[in-house]
């Protein structure tokens, strides 16, 4: 199996299902799915879309070679001869739209819609989820790190503790997306062009007989970017001083230390210790960074003890999303094709909250003109024209209605993107650098209150009345 073919990259079930279809003969019958989360992650404002490269480079390679047709031949359920043969001929020929990465996302608005023949779209639905879900979830968790650290330059350190290659490389793609500005892994590094930032470990200092040769030995082989682990013995006794011993004799060079690493203890304490007697040595140029499994909850104290720290290393709890490993995005079917034409589909749960909204739908972001602000998100049925048009369009809560009101003076940006048209790929993936500026710029859309850490002001996500109302009557029809 090739690398880069990730076709079996999918759930058995999807492949029952593509055979149930083909056996009754509806496989090209048409079908639209929507893929979406039900809740923002780690308590937060917002979340931050990322994947959607992932995605086109699955779809790129979307093909069903001898290896996986041997291997479907080797499974219990004994699908016809006749059904391998069109999986020999299976591609992608749908249309395929997403919010573009980088993009400011809420809960149960469509991130991705897939339009094509049933037999297409549904087996799209693992890999999409997948890929989305983690890189949205990483993307969102740097991003809240970025709020908690504005100013200070933010490094990834993740990969040893990733789970597996793939997820280090793709997660450090998704934490520049979302405000990191390096990365220790050169893999992601060379794949994506993400600056790369490392010093030492322990094992350099513990491999010399003294803290002091281990620094002037490092500092001789890498004069122009010093960066020195001062915590391995004793970091304010011993590590400290000869880390200044080291940046003095790199002066008589005519050179300069970058920085000084600080990887245990009580940051707060020690960090504003180093910084004391960095400044009375004459080195206020020198910086402090800091690592040890931090993370925006832990940076933010770090912050409010007013720790001298001015760059940080973000390991285990960004890469893993420790405090919450799943985003729980969905992707559902929302319209089928009878006698010829679209119907809207729902699905309808004990758990309220996992009630679709049935049929194929657009996603406009709200942009008050006096205030150049977001004021919700607003999806409406693909066929609406009000919310094109600008014209007064109803903001109301979809779970309290009561809470609604008018709007008619405001910019309506659609946030879907078409990427895919009948299988030929009609969007030019923008560069890495484009996206990470395309996120700030998504960022200054929202009040201060969306974005901040602790008890975020909730952003209405709201749906048309011609929406709503064939919600309710899809529920009252399968109620009845």
């Amino acid at each position: 199996m090739s690398d880069g073919n990730l076709t079996l990259h999918t759930d058995k079930y999807e492949i029952n299902m593509m055979y149930a279809h083909w056996v009754h003969g509806t496989m090209n019958e048409k079908a639209v799915f929507e893929a979406y989360f039900r809740k923002l992650p780690f308590g937060n404002g917002y979340a931050v879309f990322a994947g959607l490269r992932r995605v086109v480079e699955y779809i790129q390679n979307l093909k069903f070679d001898e290896s996986m047709i041997r291997y479907l031949q080797q499974q219990e359920e004994n699908y016809d001869p006749r059904f391998y043969e069109e999986l020999r001929q299976f591609r992608f020929t749908g249309d395929l739209w997403a919010v573009e990465e980088g993009s400011v996302v809420f809960p149960n608005e469509p991130l991705i819609r897939v339009e094509g023949r049933v037999f297409e779209t549904q087996l799209l639905e693992t890999a999409i989820l997948n890929f989305i879900n983690y890189q949205t979830l990483i993307a969102t968790k740097a991003s809240r790190i970025r709020q908690v650290a504005p100013h200070d330059t933010l490094m990834e350190f993740g990969t040893r503790r990733a789970q597996e290659a793939d997820a280090a490389v793709w997660g450090t793609r998704a934490a520049y997306i979302g405000g990191f500005d390096a990365t220790s892994n050169l893999r992601a590094g060379m794949m994506f062009g993400i600056p790369t930032s490392g010093t030492h470990a322990h094992a350099w200092v513990q491999a010399h007989e003294t803290e002091a040769e281990a620094f002037e030995k490092y500092a001789a082989a890498l004069p122009n970017q010093v960066t020195l682990l001062v915590d391995t013995y004793d970091t304010l006794k011993s590590g400290v001083p000869n880390a200044i011993r080291t940046a003095k004799l790199l002066e008589a060079q005519g050179k300069r230390m970058n920085a000084i690493r600080l990887d245990s203890g009580d940051l707060a304490y020690l960090s504003k210790k180093a910084r004391e007697m960095l400044d009375a040595a004459g080195l206020d140029y020198v910086r402090i960074v800091a690592s040890n499994d931090l993370d925006e909850n832990i940076m933010f104290n770090l912050k409010a003890e007013d720790a001298k720290i001015d760059a940080w290393g973000v390991g285990t709890q960004l890469i893993t999303a420790a405090d919450q490993p799943s985003l729980g995005g969905v992707y559902k079917i929302v319209a089928r094709e009878k006698d010829g034409h679209l119907i809207p589909v729902i699905k309808i749960s004990g758990n309220p909250e996992k009630v679709s909204t049935p049929g194929k739908k657009d996603v406009y972001r709200i942009i008050n003109k006096q205030t150049g602000k977001a004021e919700a998100d607003y999806i409406a049925l693909s066929e609406e024209e009000d919310v094109k048009m600008g014209r007064k369009i109803k903001l109301f809560d979809p779970v309290h209605p009561y809470i609604n009101k008018y709007v008619e003076q405001y910019d309506a940006i659609s946030l879907l993107t078409l990427v895919y048209r009948d299988g030929t790929q009609v969007y030019e993936l923008p560069e890495l650098e484009h996206i990470r500026e395309y996120h700030k710029r998504q960022l200054s859309l929202f009040w201060p209150e969306t974005l901040r850490k602790l008890n975020p002001q909730s952003y209405p996500v709201d749906i048309s009345v011609a929406a709503w109302e064939q919600k309710m009557r899809l529920i009252e029809q399968f109620k009845g």
